[in-house]
């Protein structure tokens, strides 16, 4: 198959900045305050972040964007170290102007990059919103057999087959409900990114144990800044499909007890645990509470 279309079209909203080796997507809207920088998750991209991110405009500078390899920006080796990542986005931030210091607000694998991002720039960042959080000492937090689950089903991209054609059917099915709200060219485009570029969340991740744990373990603390981690209340239905609901309510609380363990790592941090939200869509299913911490934190910076 050929390259997805994202990597050879222009981007539905934003532009391309040159940044070190190659050009990366920006889109940013509203104005005054400090920055709000969304870092995605595994697998998704800044336009992911539109519904949000055009809610923070109307009280601050809100940024999309795409790391290195995801995206409308160009091509990168994934998976890629977290010290990498953070020194690009601060270099892209840099070049396109935004006024610092910043609000990062990260995203599952996103998280991962904020922090690391805060440990070497410090004095660039003024919050942290970590949204479902990973984290390097998630297996301490986990009954064995969740654990152990999570080894054995650990997916190779170079392996997986290309999607079904009813596959792909039904995921834009998916993705038009999840975007309804997103302008016509910005959920098209999305729904053709994703269908095309559903491996690179796997790319992304296949150096948690190799490199991105111990970078982060060696990076220091966070800075004393404003922070709080919102944990997804809702079930996830991966261990729901494989695990007792013993072990499975095991592991739930083990992800809460961790994030409580992040906001407390911080004299101003908080946990807020979000009812009925899942991992993935946090920010889709329950915008409000993402705006709301934002809100709170722009207050607290």
């Amino acid at each position: 198959m050929g390259r997805p279309a994202s990597e050879t079209t222009a981007p539905p909203l934003g532009r391309l900045y040159d940044v070190g080796e190659r050009r990366l997507m920006l889109h940013r809207s509203g104005s005054g305050g400090s920055s709000v920088v969304f870092l995605p998750g595994a697998g998704l991209v800044g336009l992911d972040f539109l519904n949000v991110q055009e809610g923070a405009a109307a009280f601050a500078t809100s940024v999309l964007y795409d790391r290195g390899g995801t995206g409308w920006s160009e091509p990168a080796p994934l998976p890629r170290r977290a010290t990498e990542v953070a020194a690009e986005l601060r270099g892209l931030l840099r070049a396109t102007a935004v006024p610092g210091p910043f609000l990062l607000v990260g995203h599952s694998l996103g998280a991962f990059y904020a922090r690391r991002y805060a440990q070497l720039f410090p004095d660039d960042v003024a919050g942290l919103l970590l949204l479902d959080p990973g984290h390097e000492d998630i297996l301490d937090h986990m009954p064995a057999q969740a654990a152990d689950l999570a080894e054995r089903m650990r997916p190779d991209a170079a392996r997986m087959p290309e999607l079904t054609g009813e596959q792909r059917w039904a995921a834009r099915g998916a993705y038009a409900r999840l975007y309804a709200e997103w302008p016509a060219p910005v959920r098209e485009a999305l729904i053709g990114h994703h269908l095309a570029s559903w491996r690179t969340s796997l790319r992304e991740t296949e150096n948690f144990e190799t490199e991105v744990y111990d970078e982060l373990r060696a990076g220091g603390p966070l800075p004393d800044v404003p922070l709080i981690v919102l944990t997804a209340g809702g079930v996830n239905p991966y261990w729901a499909k494989f695990l007792p609901e013993e072990v499975m309510r095991e592991a739930h609380d083990g992800v809460r007890a961790l994030h409580a363990a992040m906001a407390r790592s911080v004299p101003r941090g908080r946990q807020r645990v979000v009812d009925g939200a899942s991992h993935q869509y946090l920010h889709v299913e329950r915008a409000d509470e993402v705006l709301r911490a934002i809100r709170d934190l722009m207050t607290a910076i």
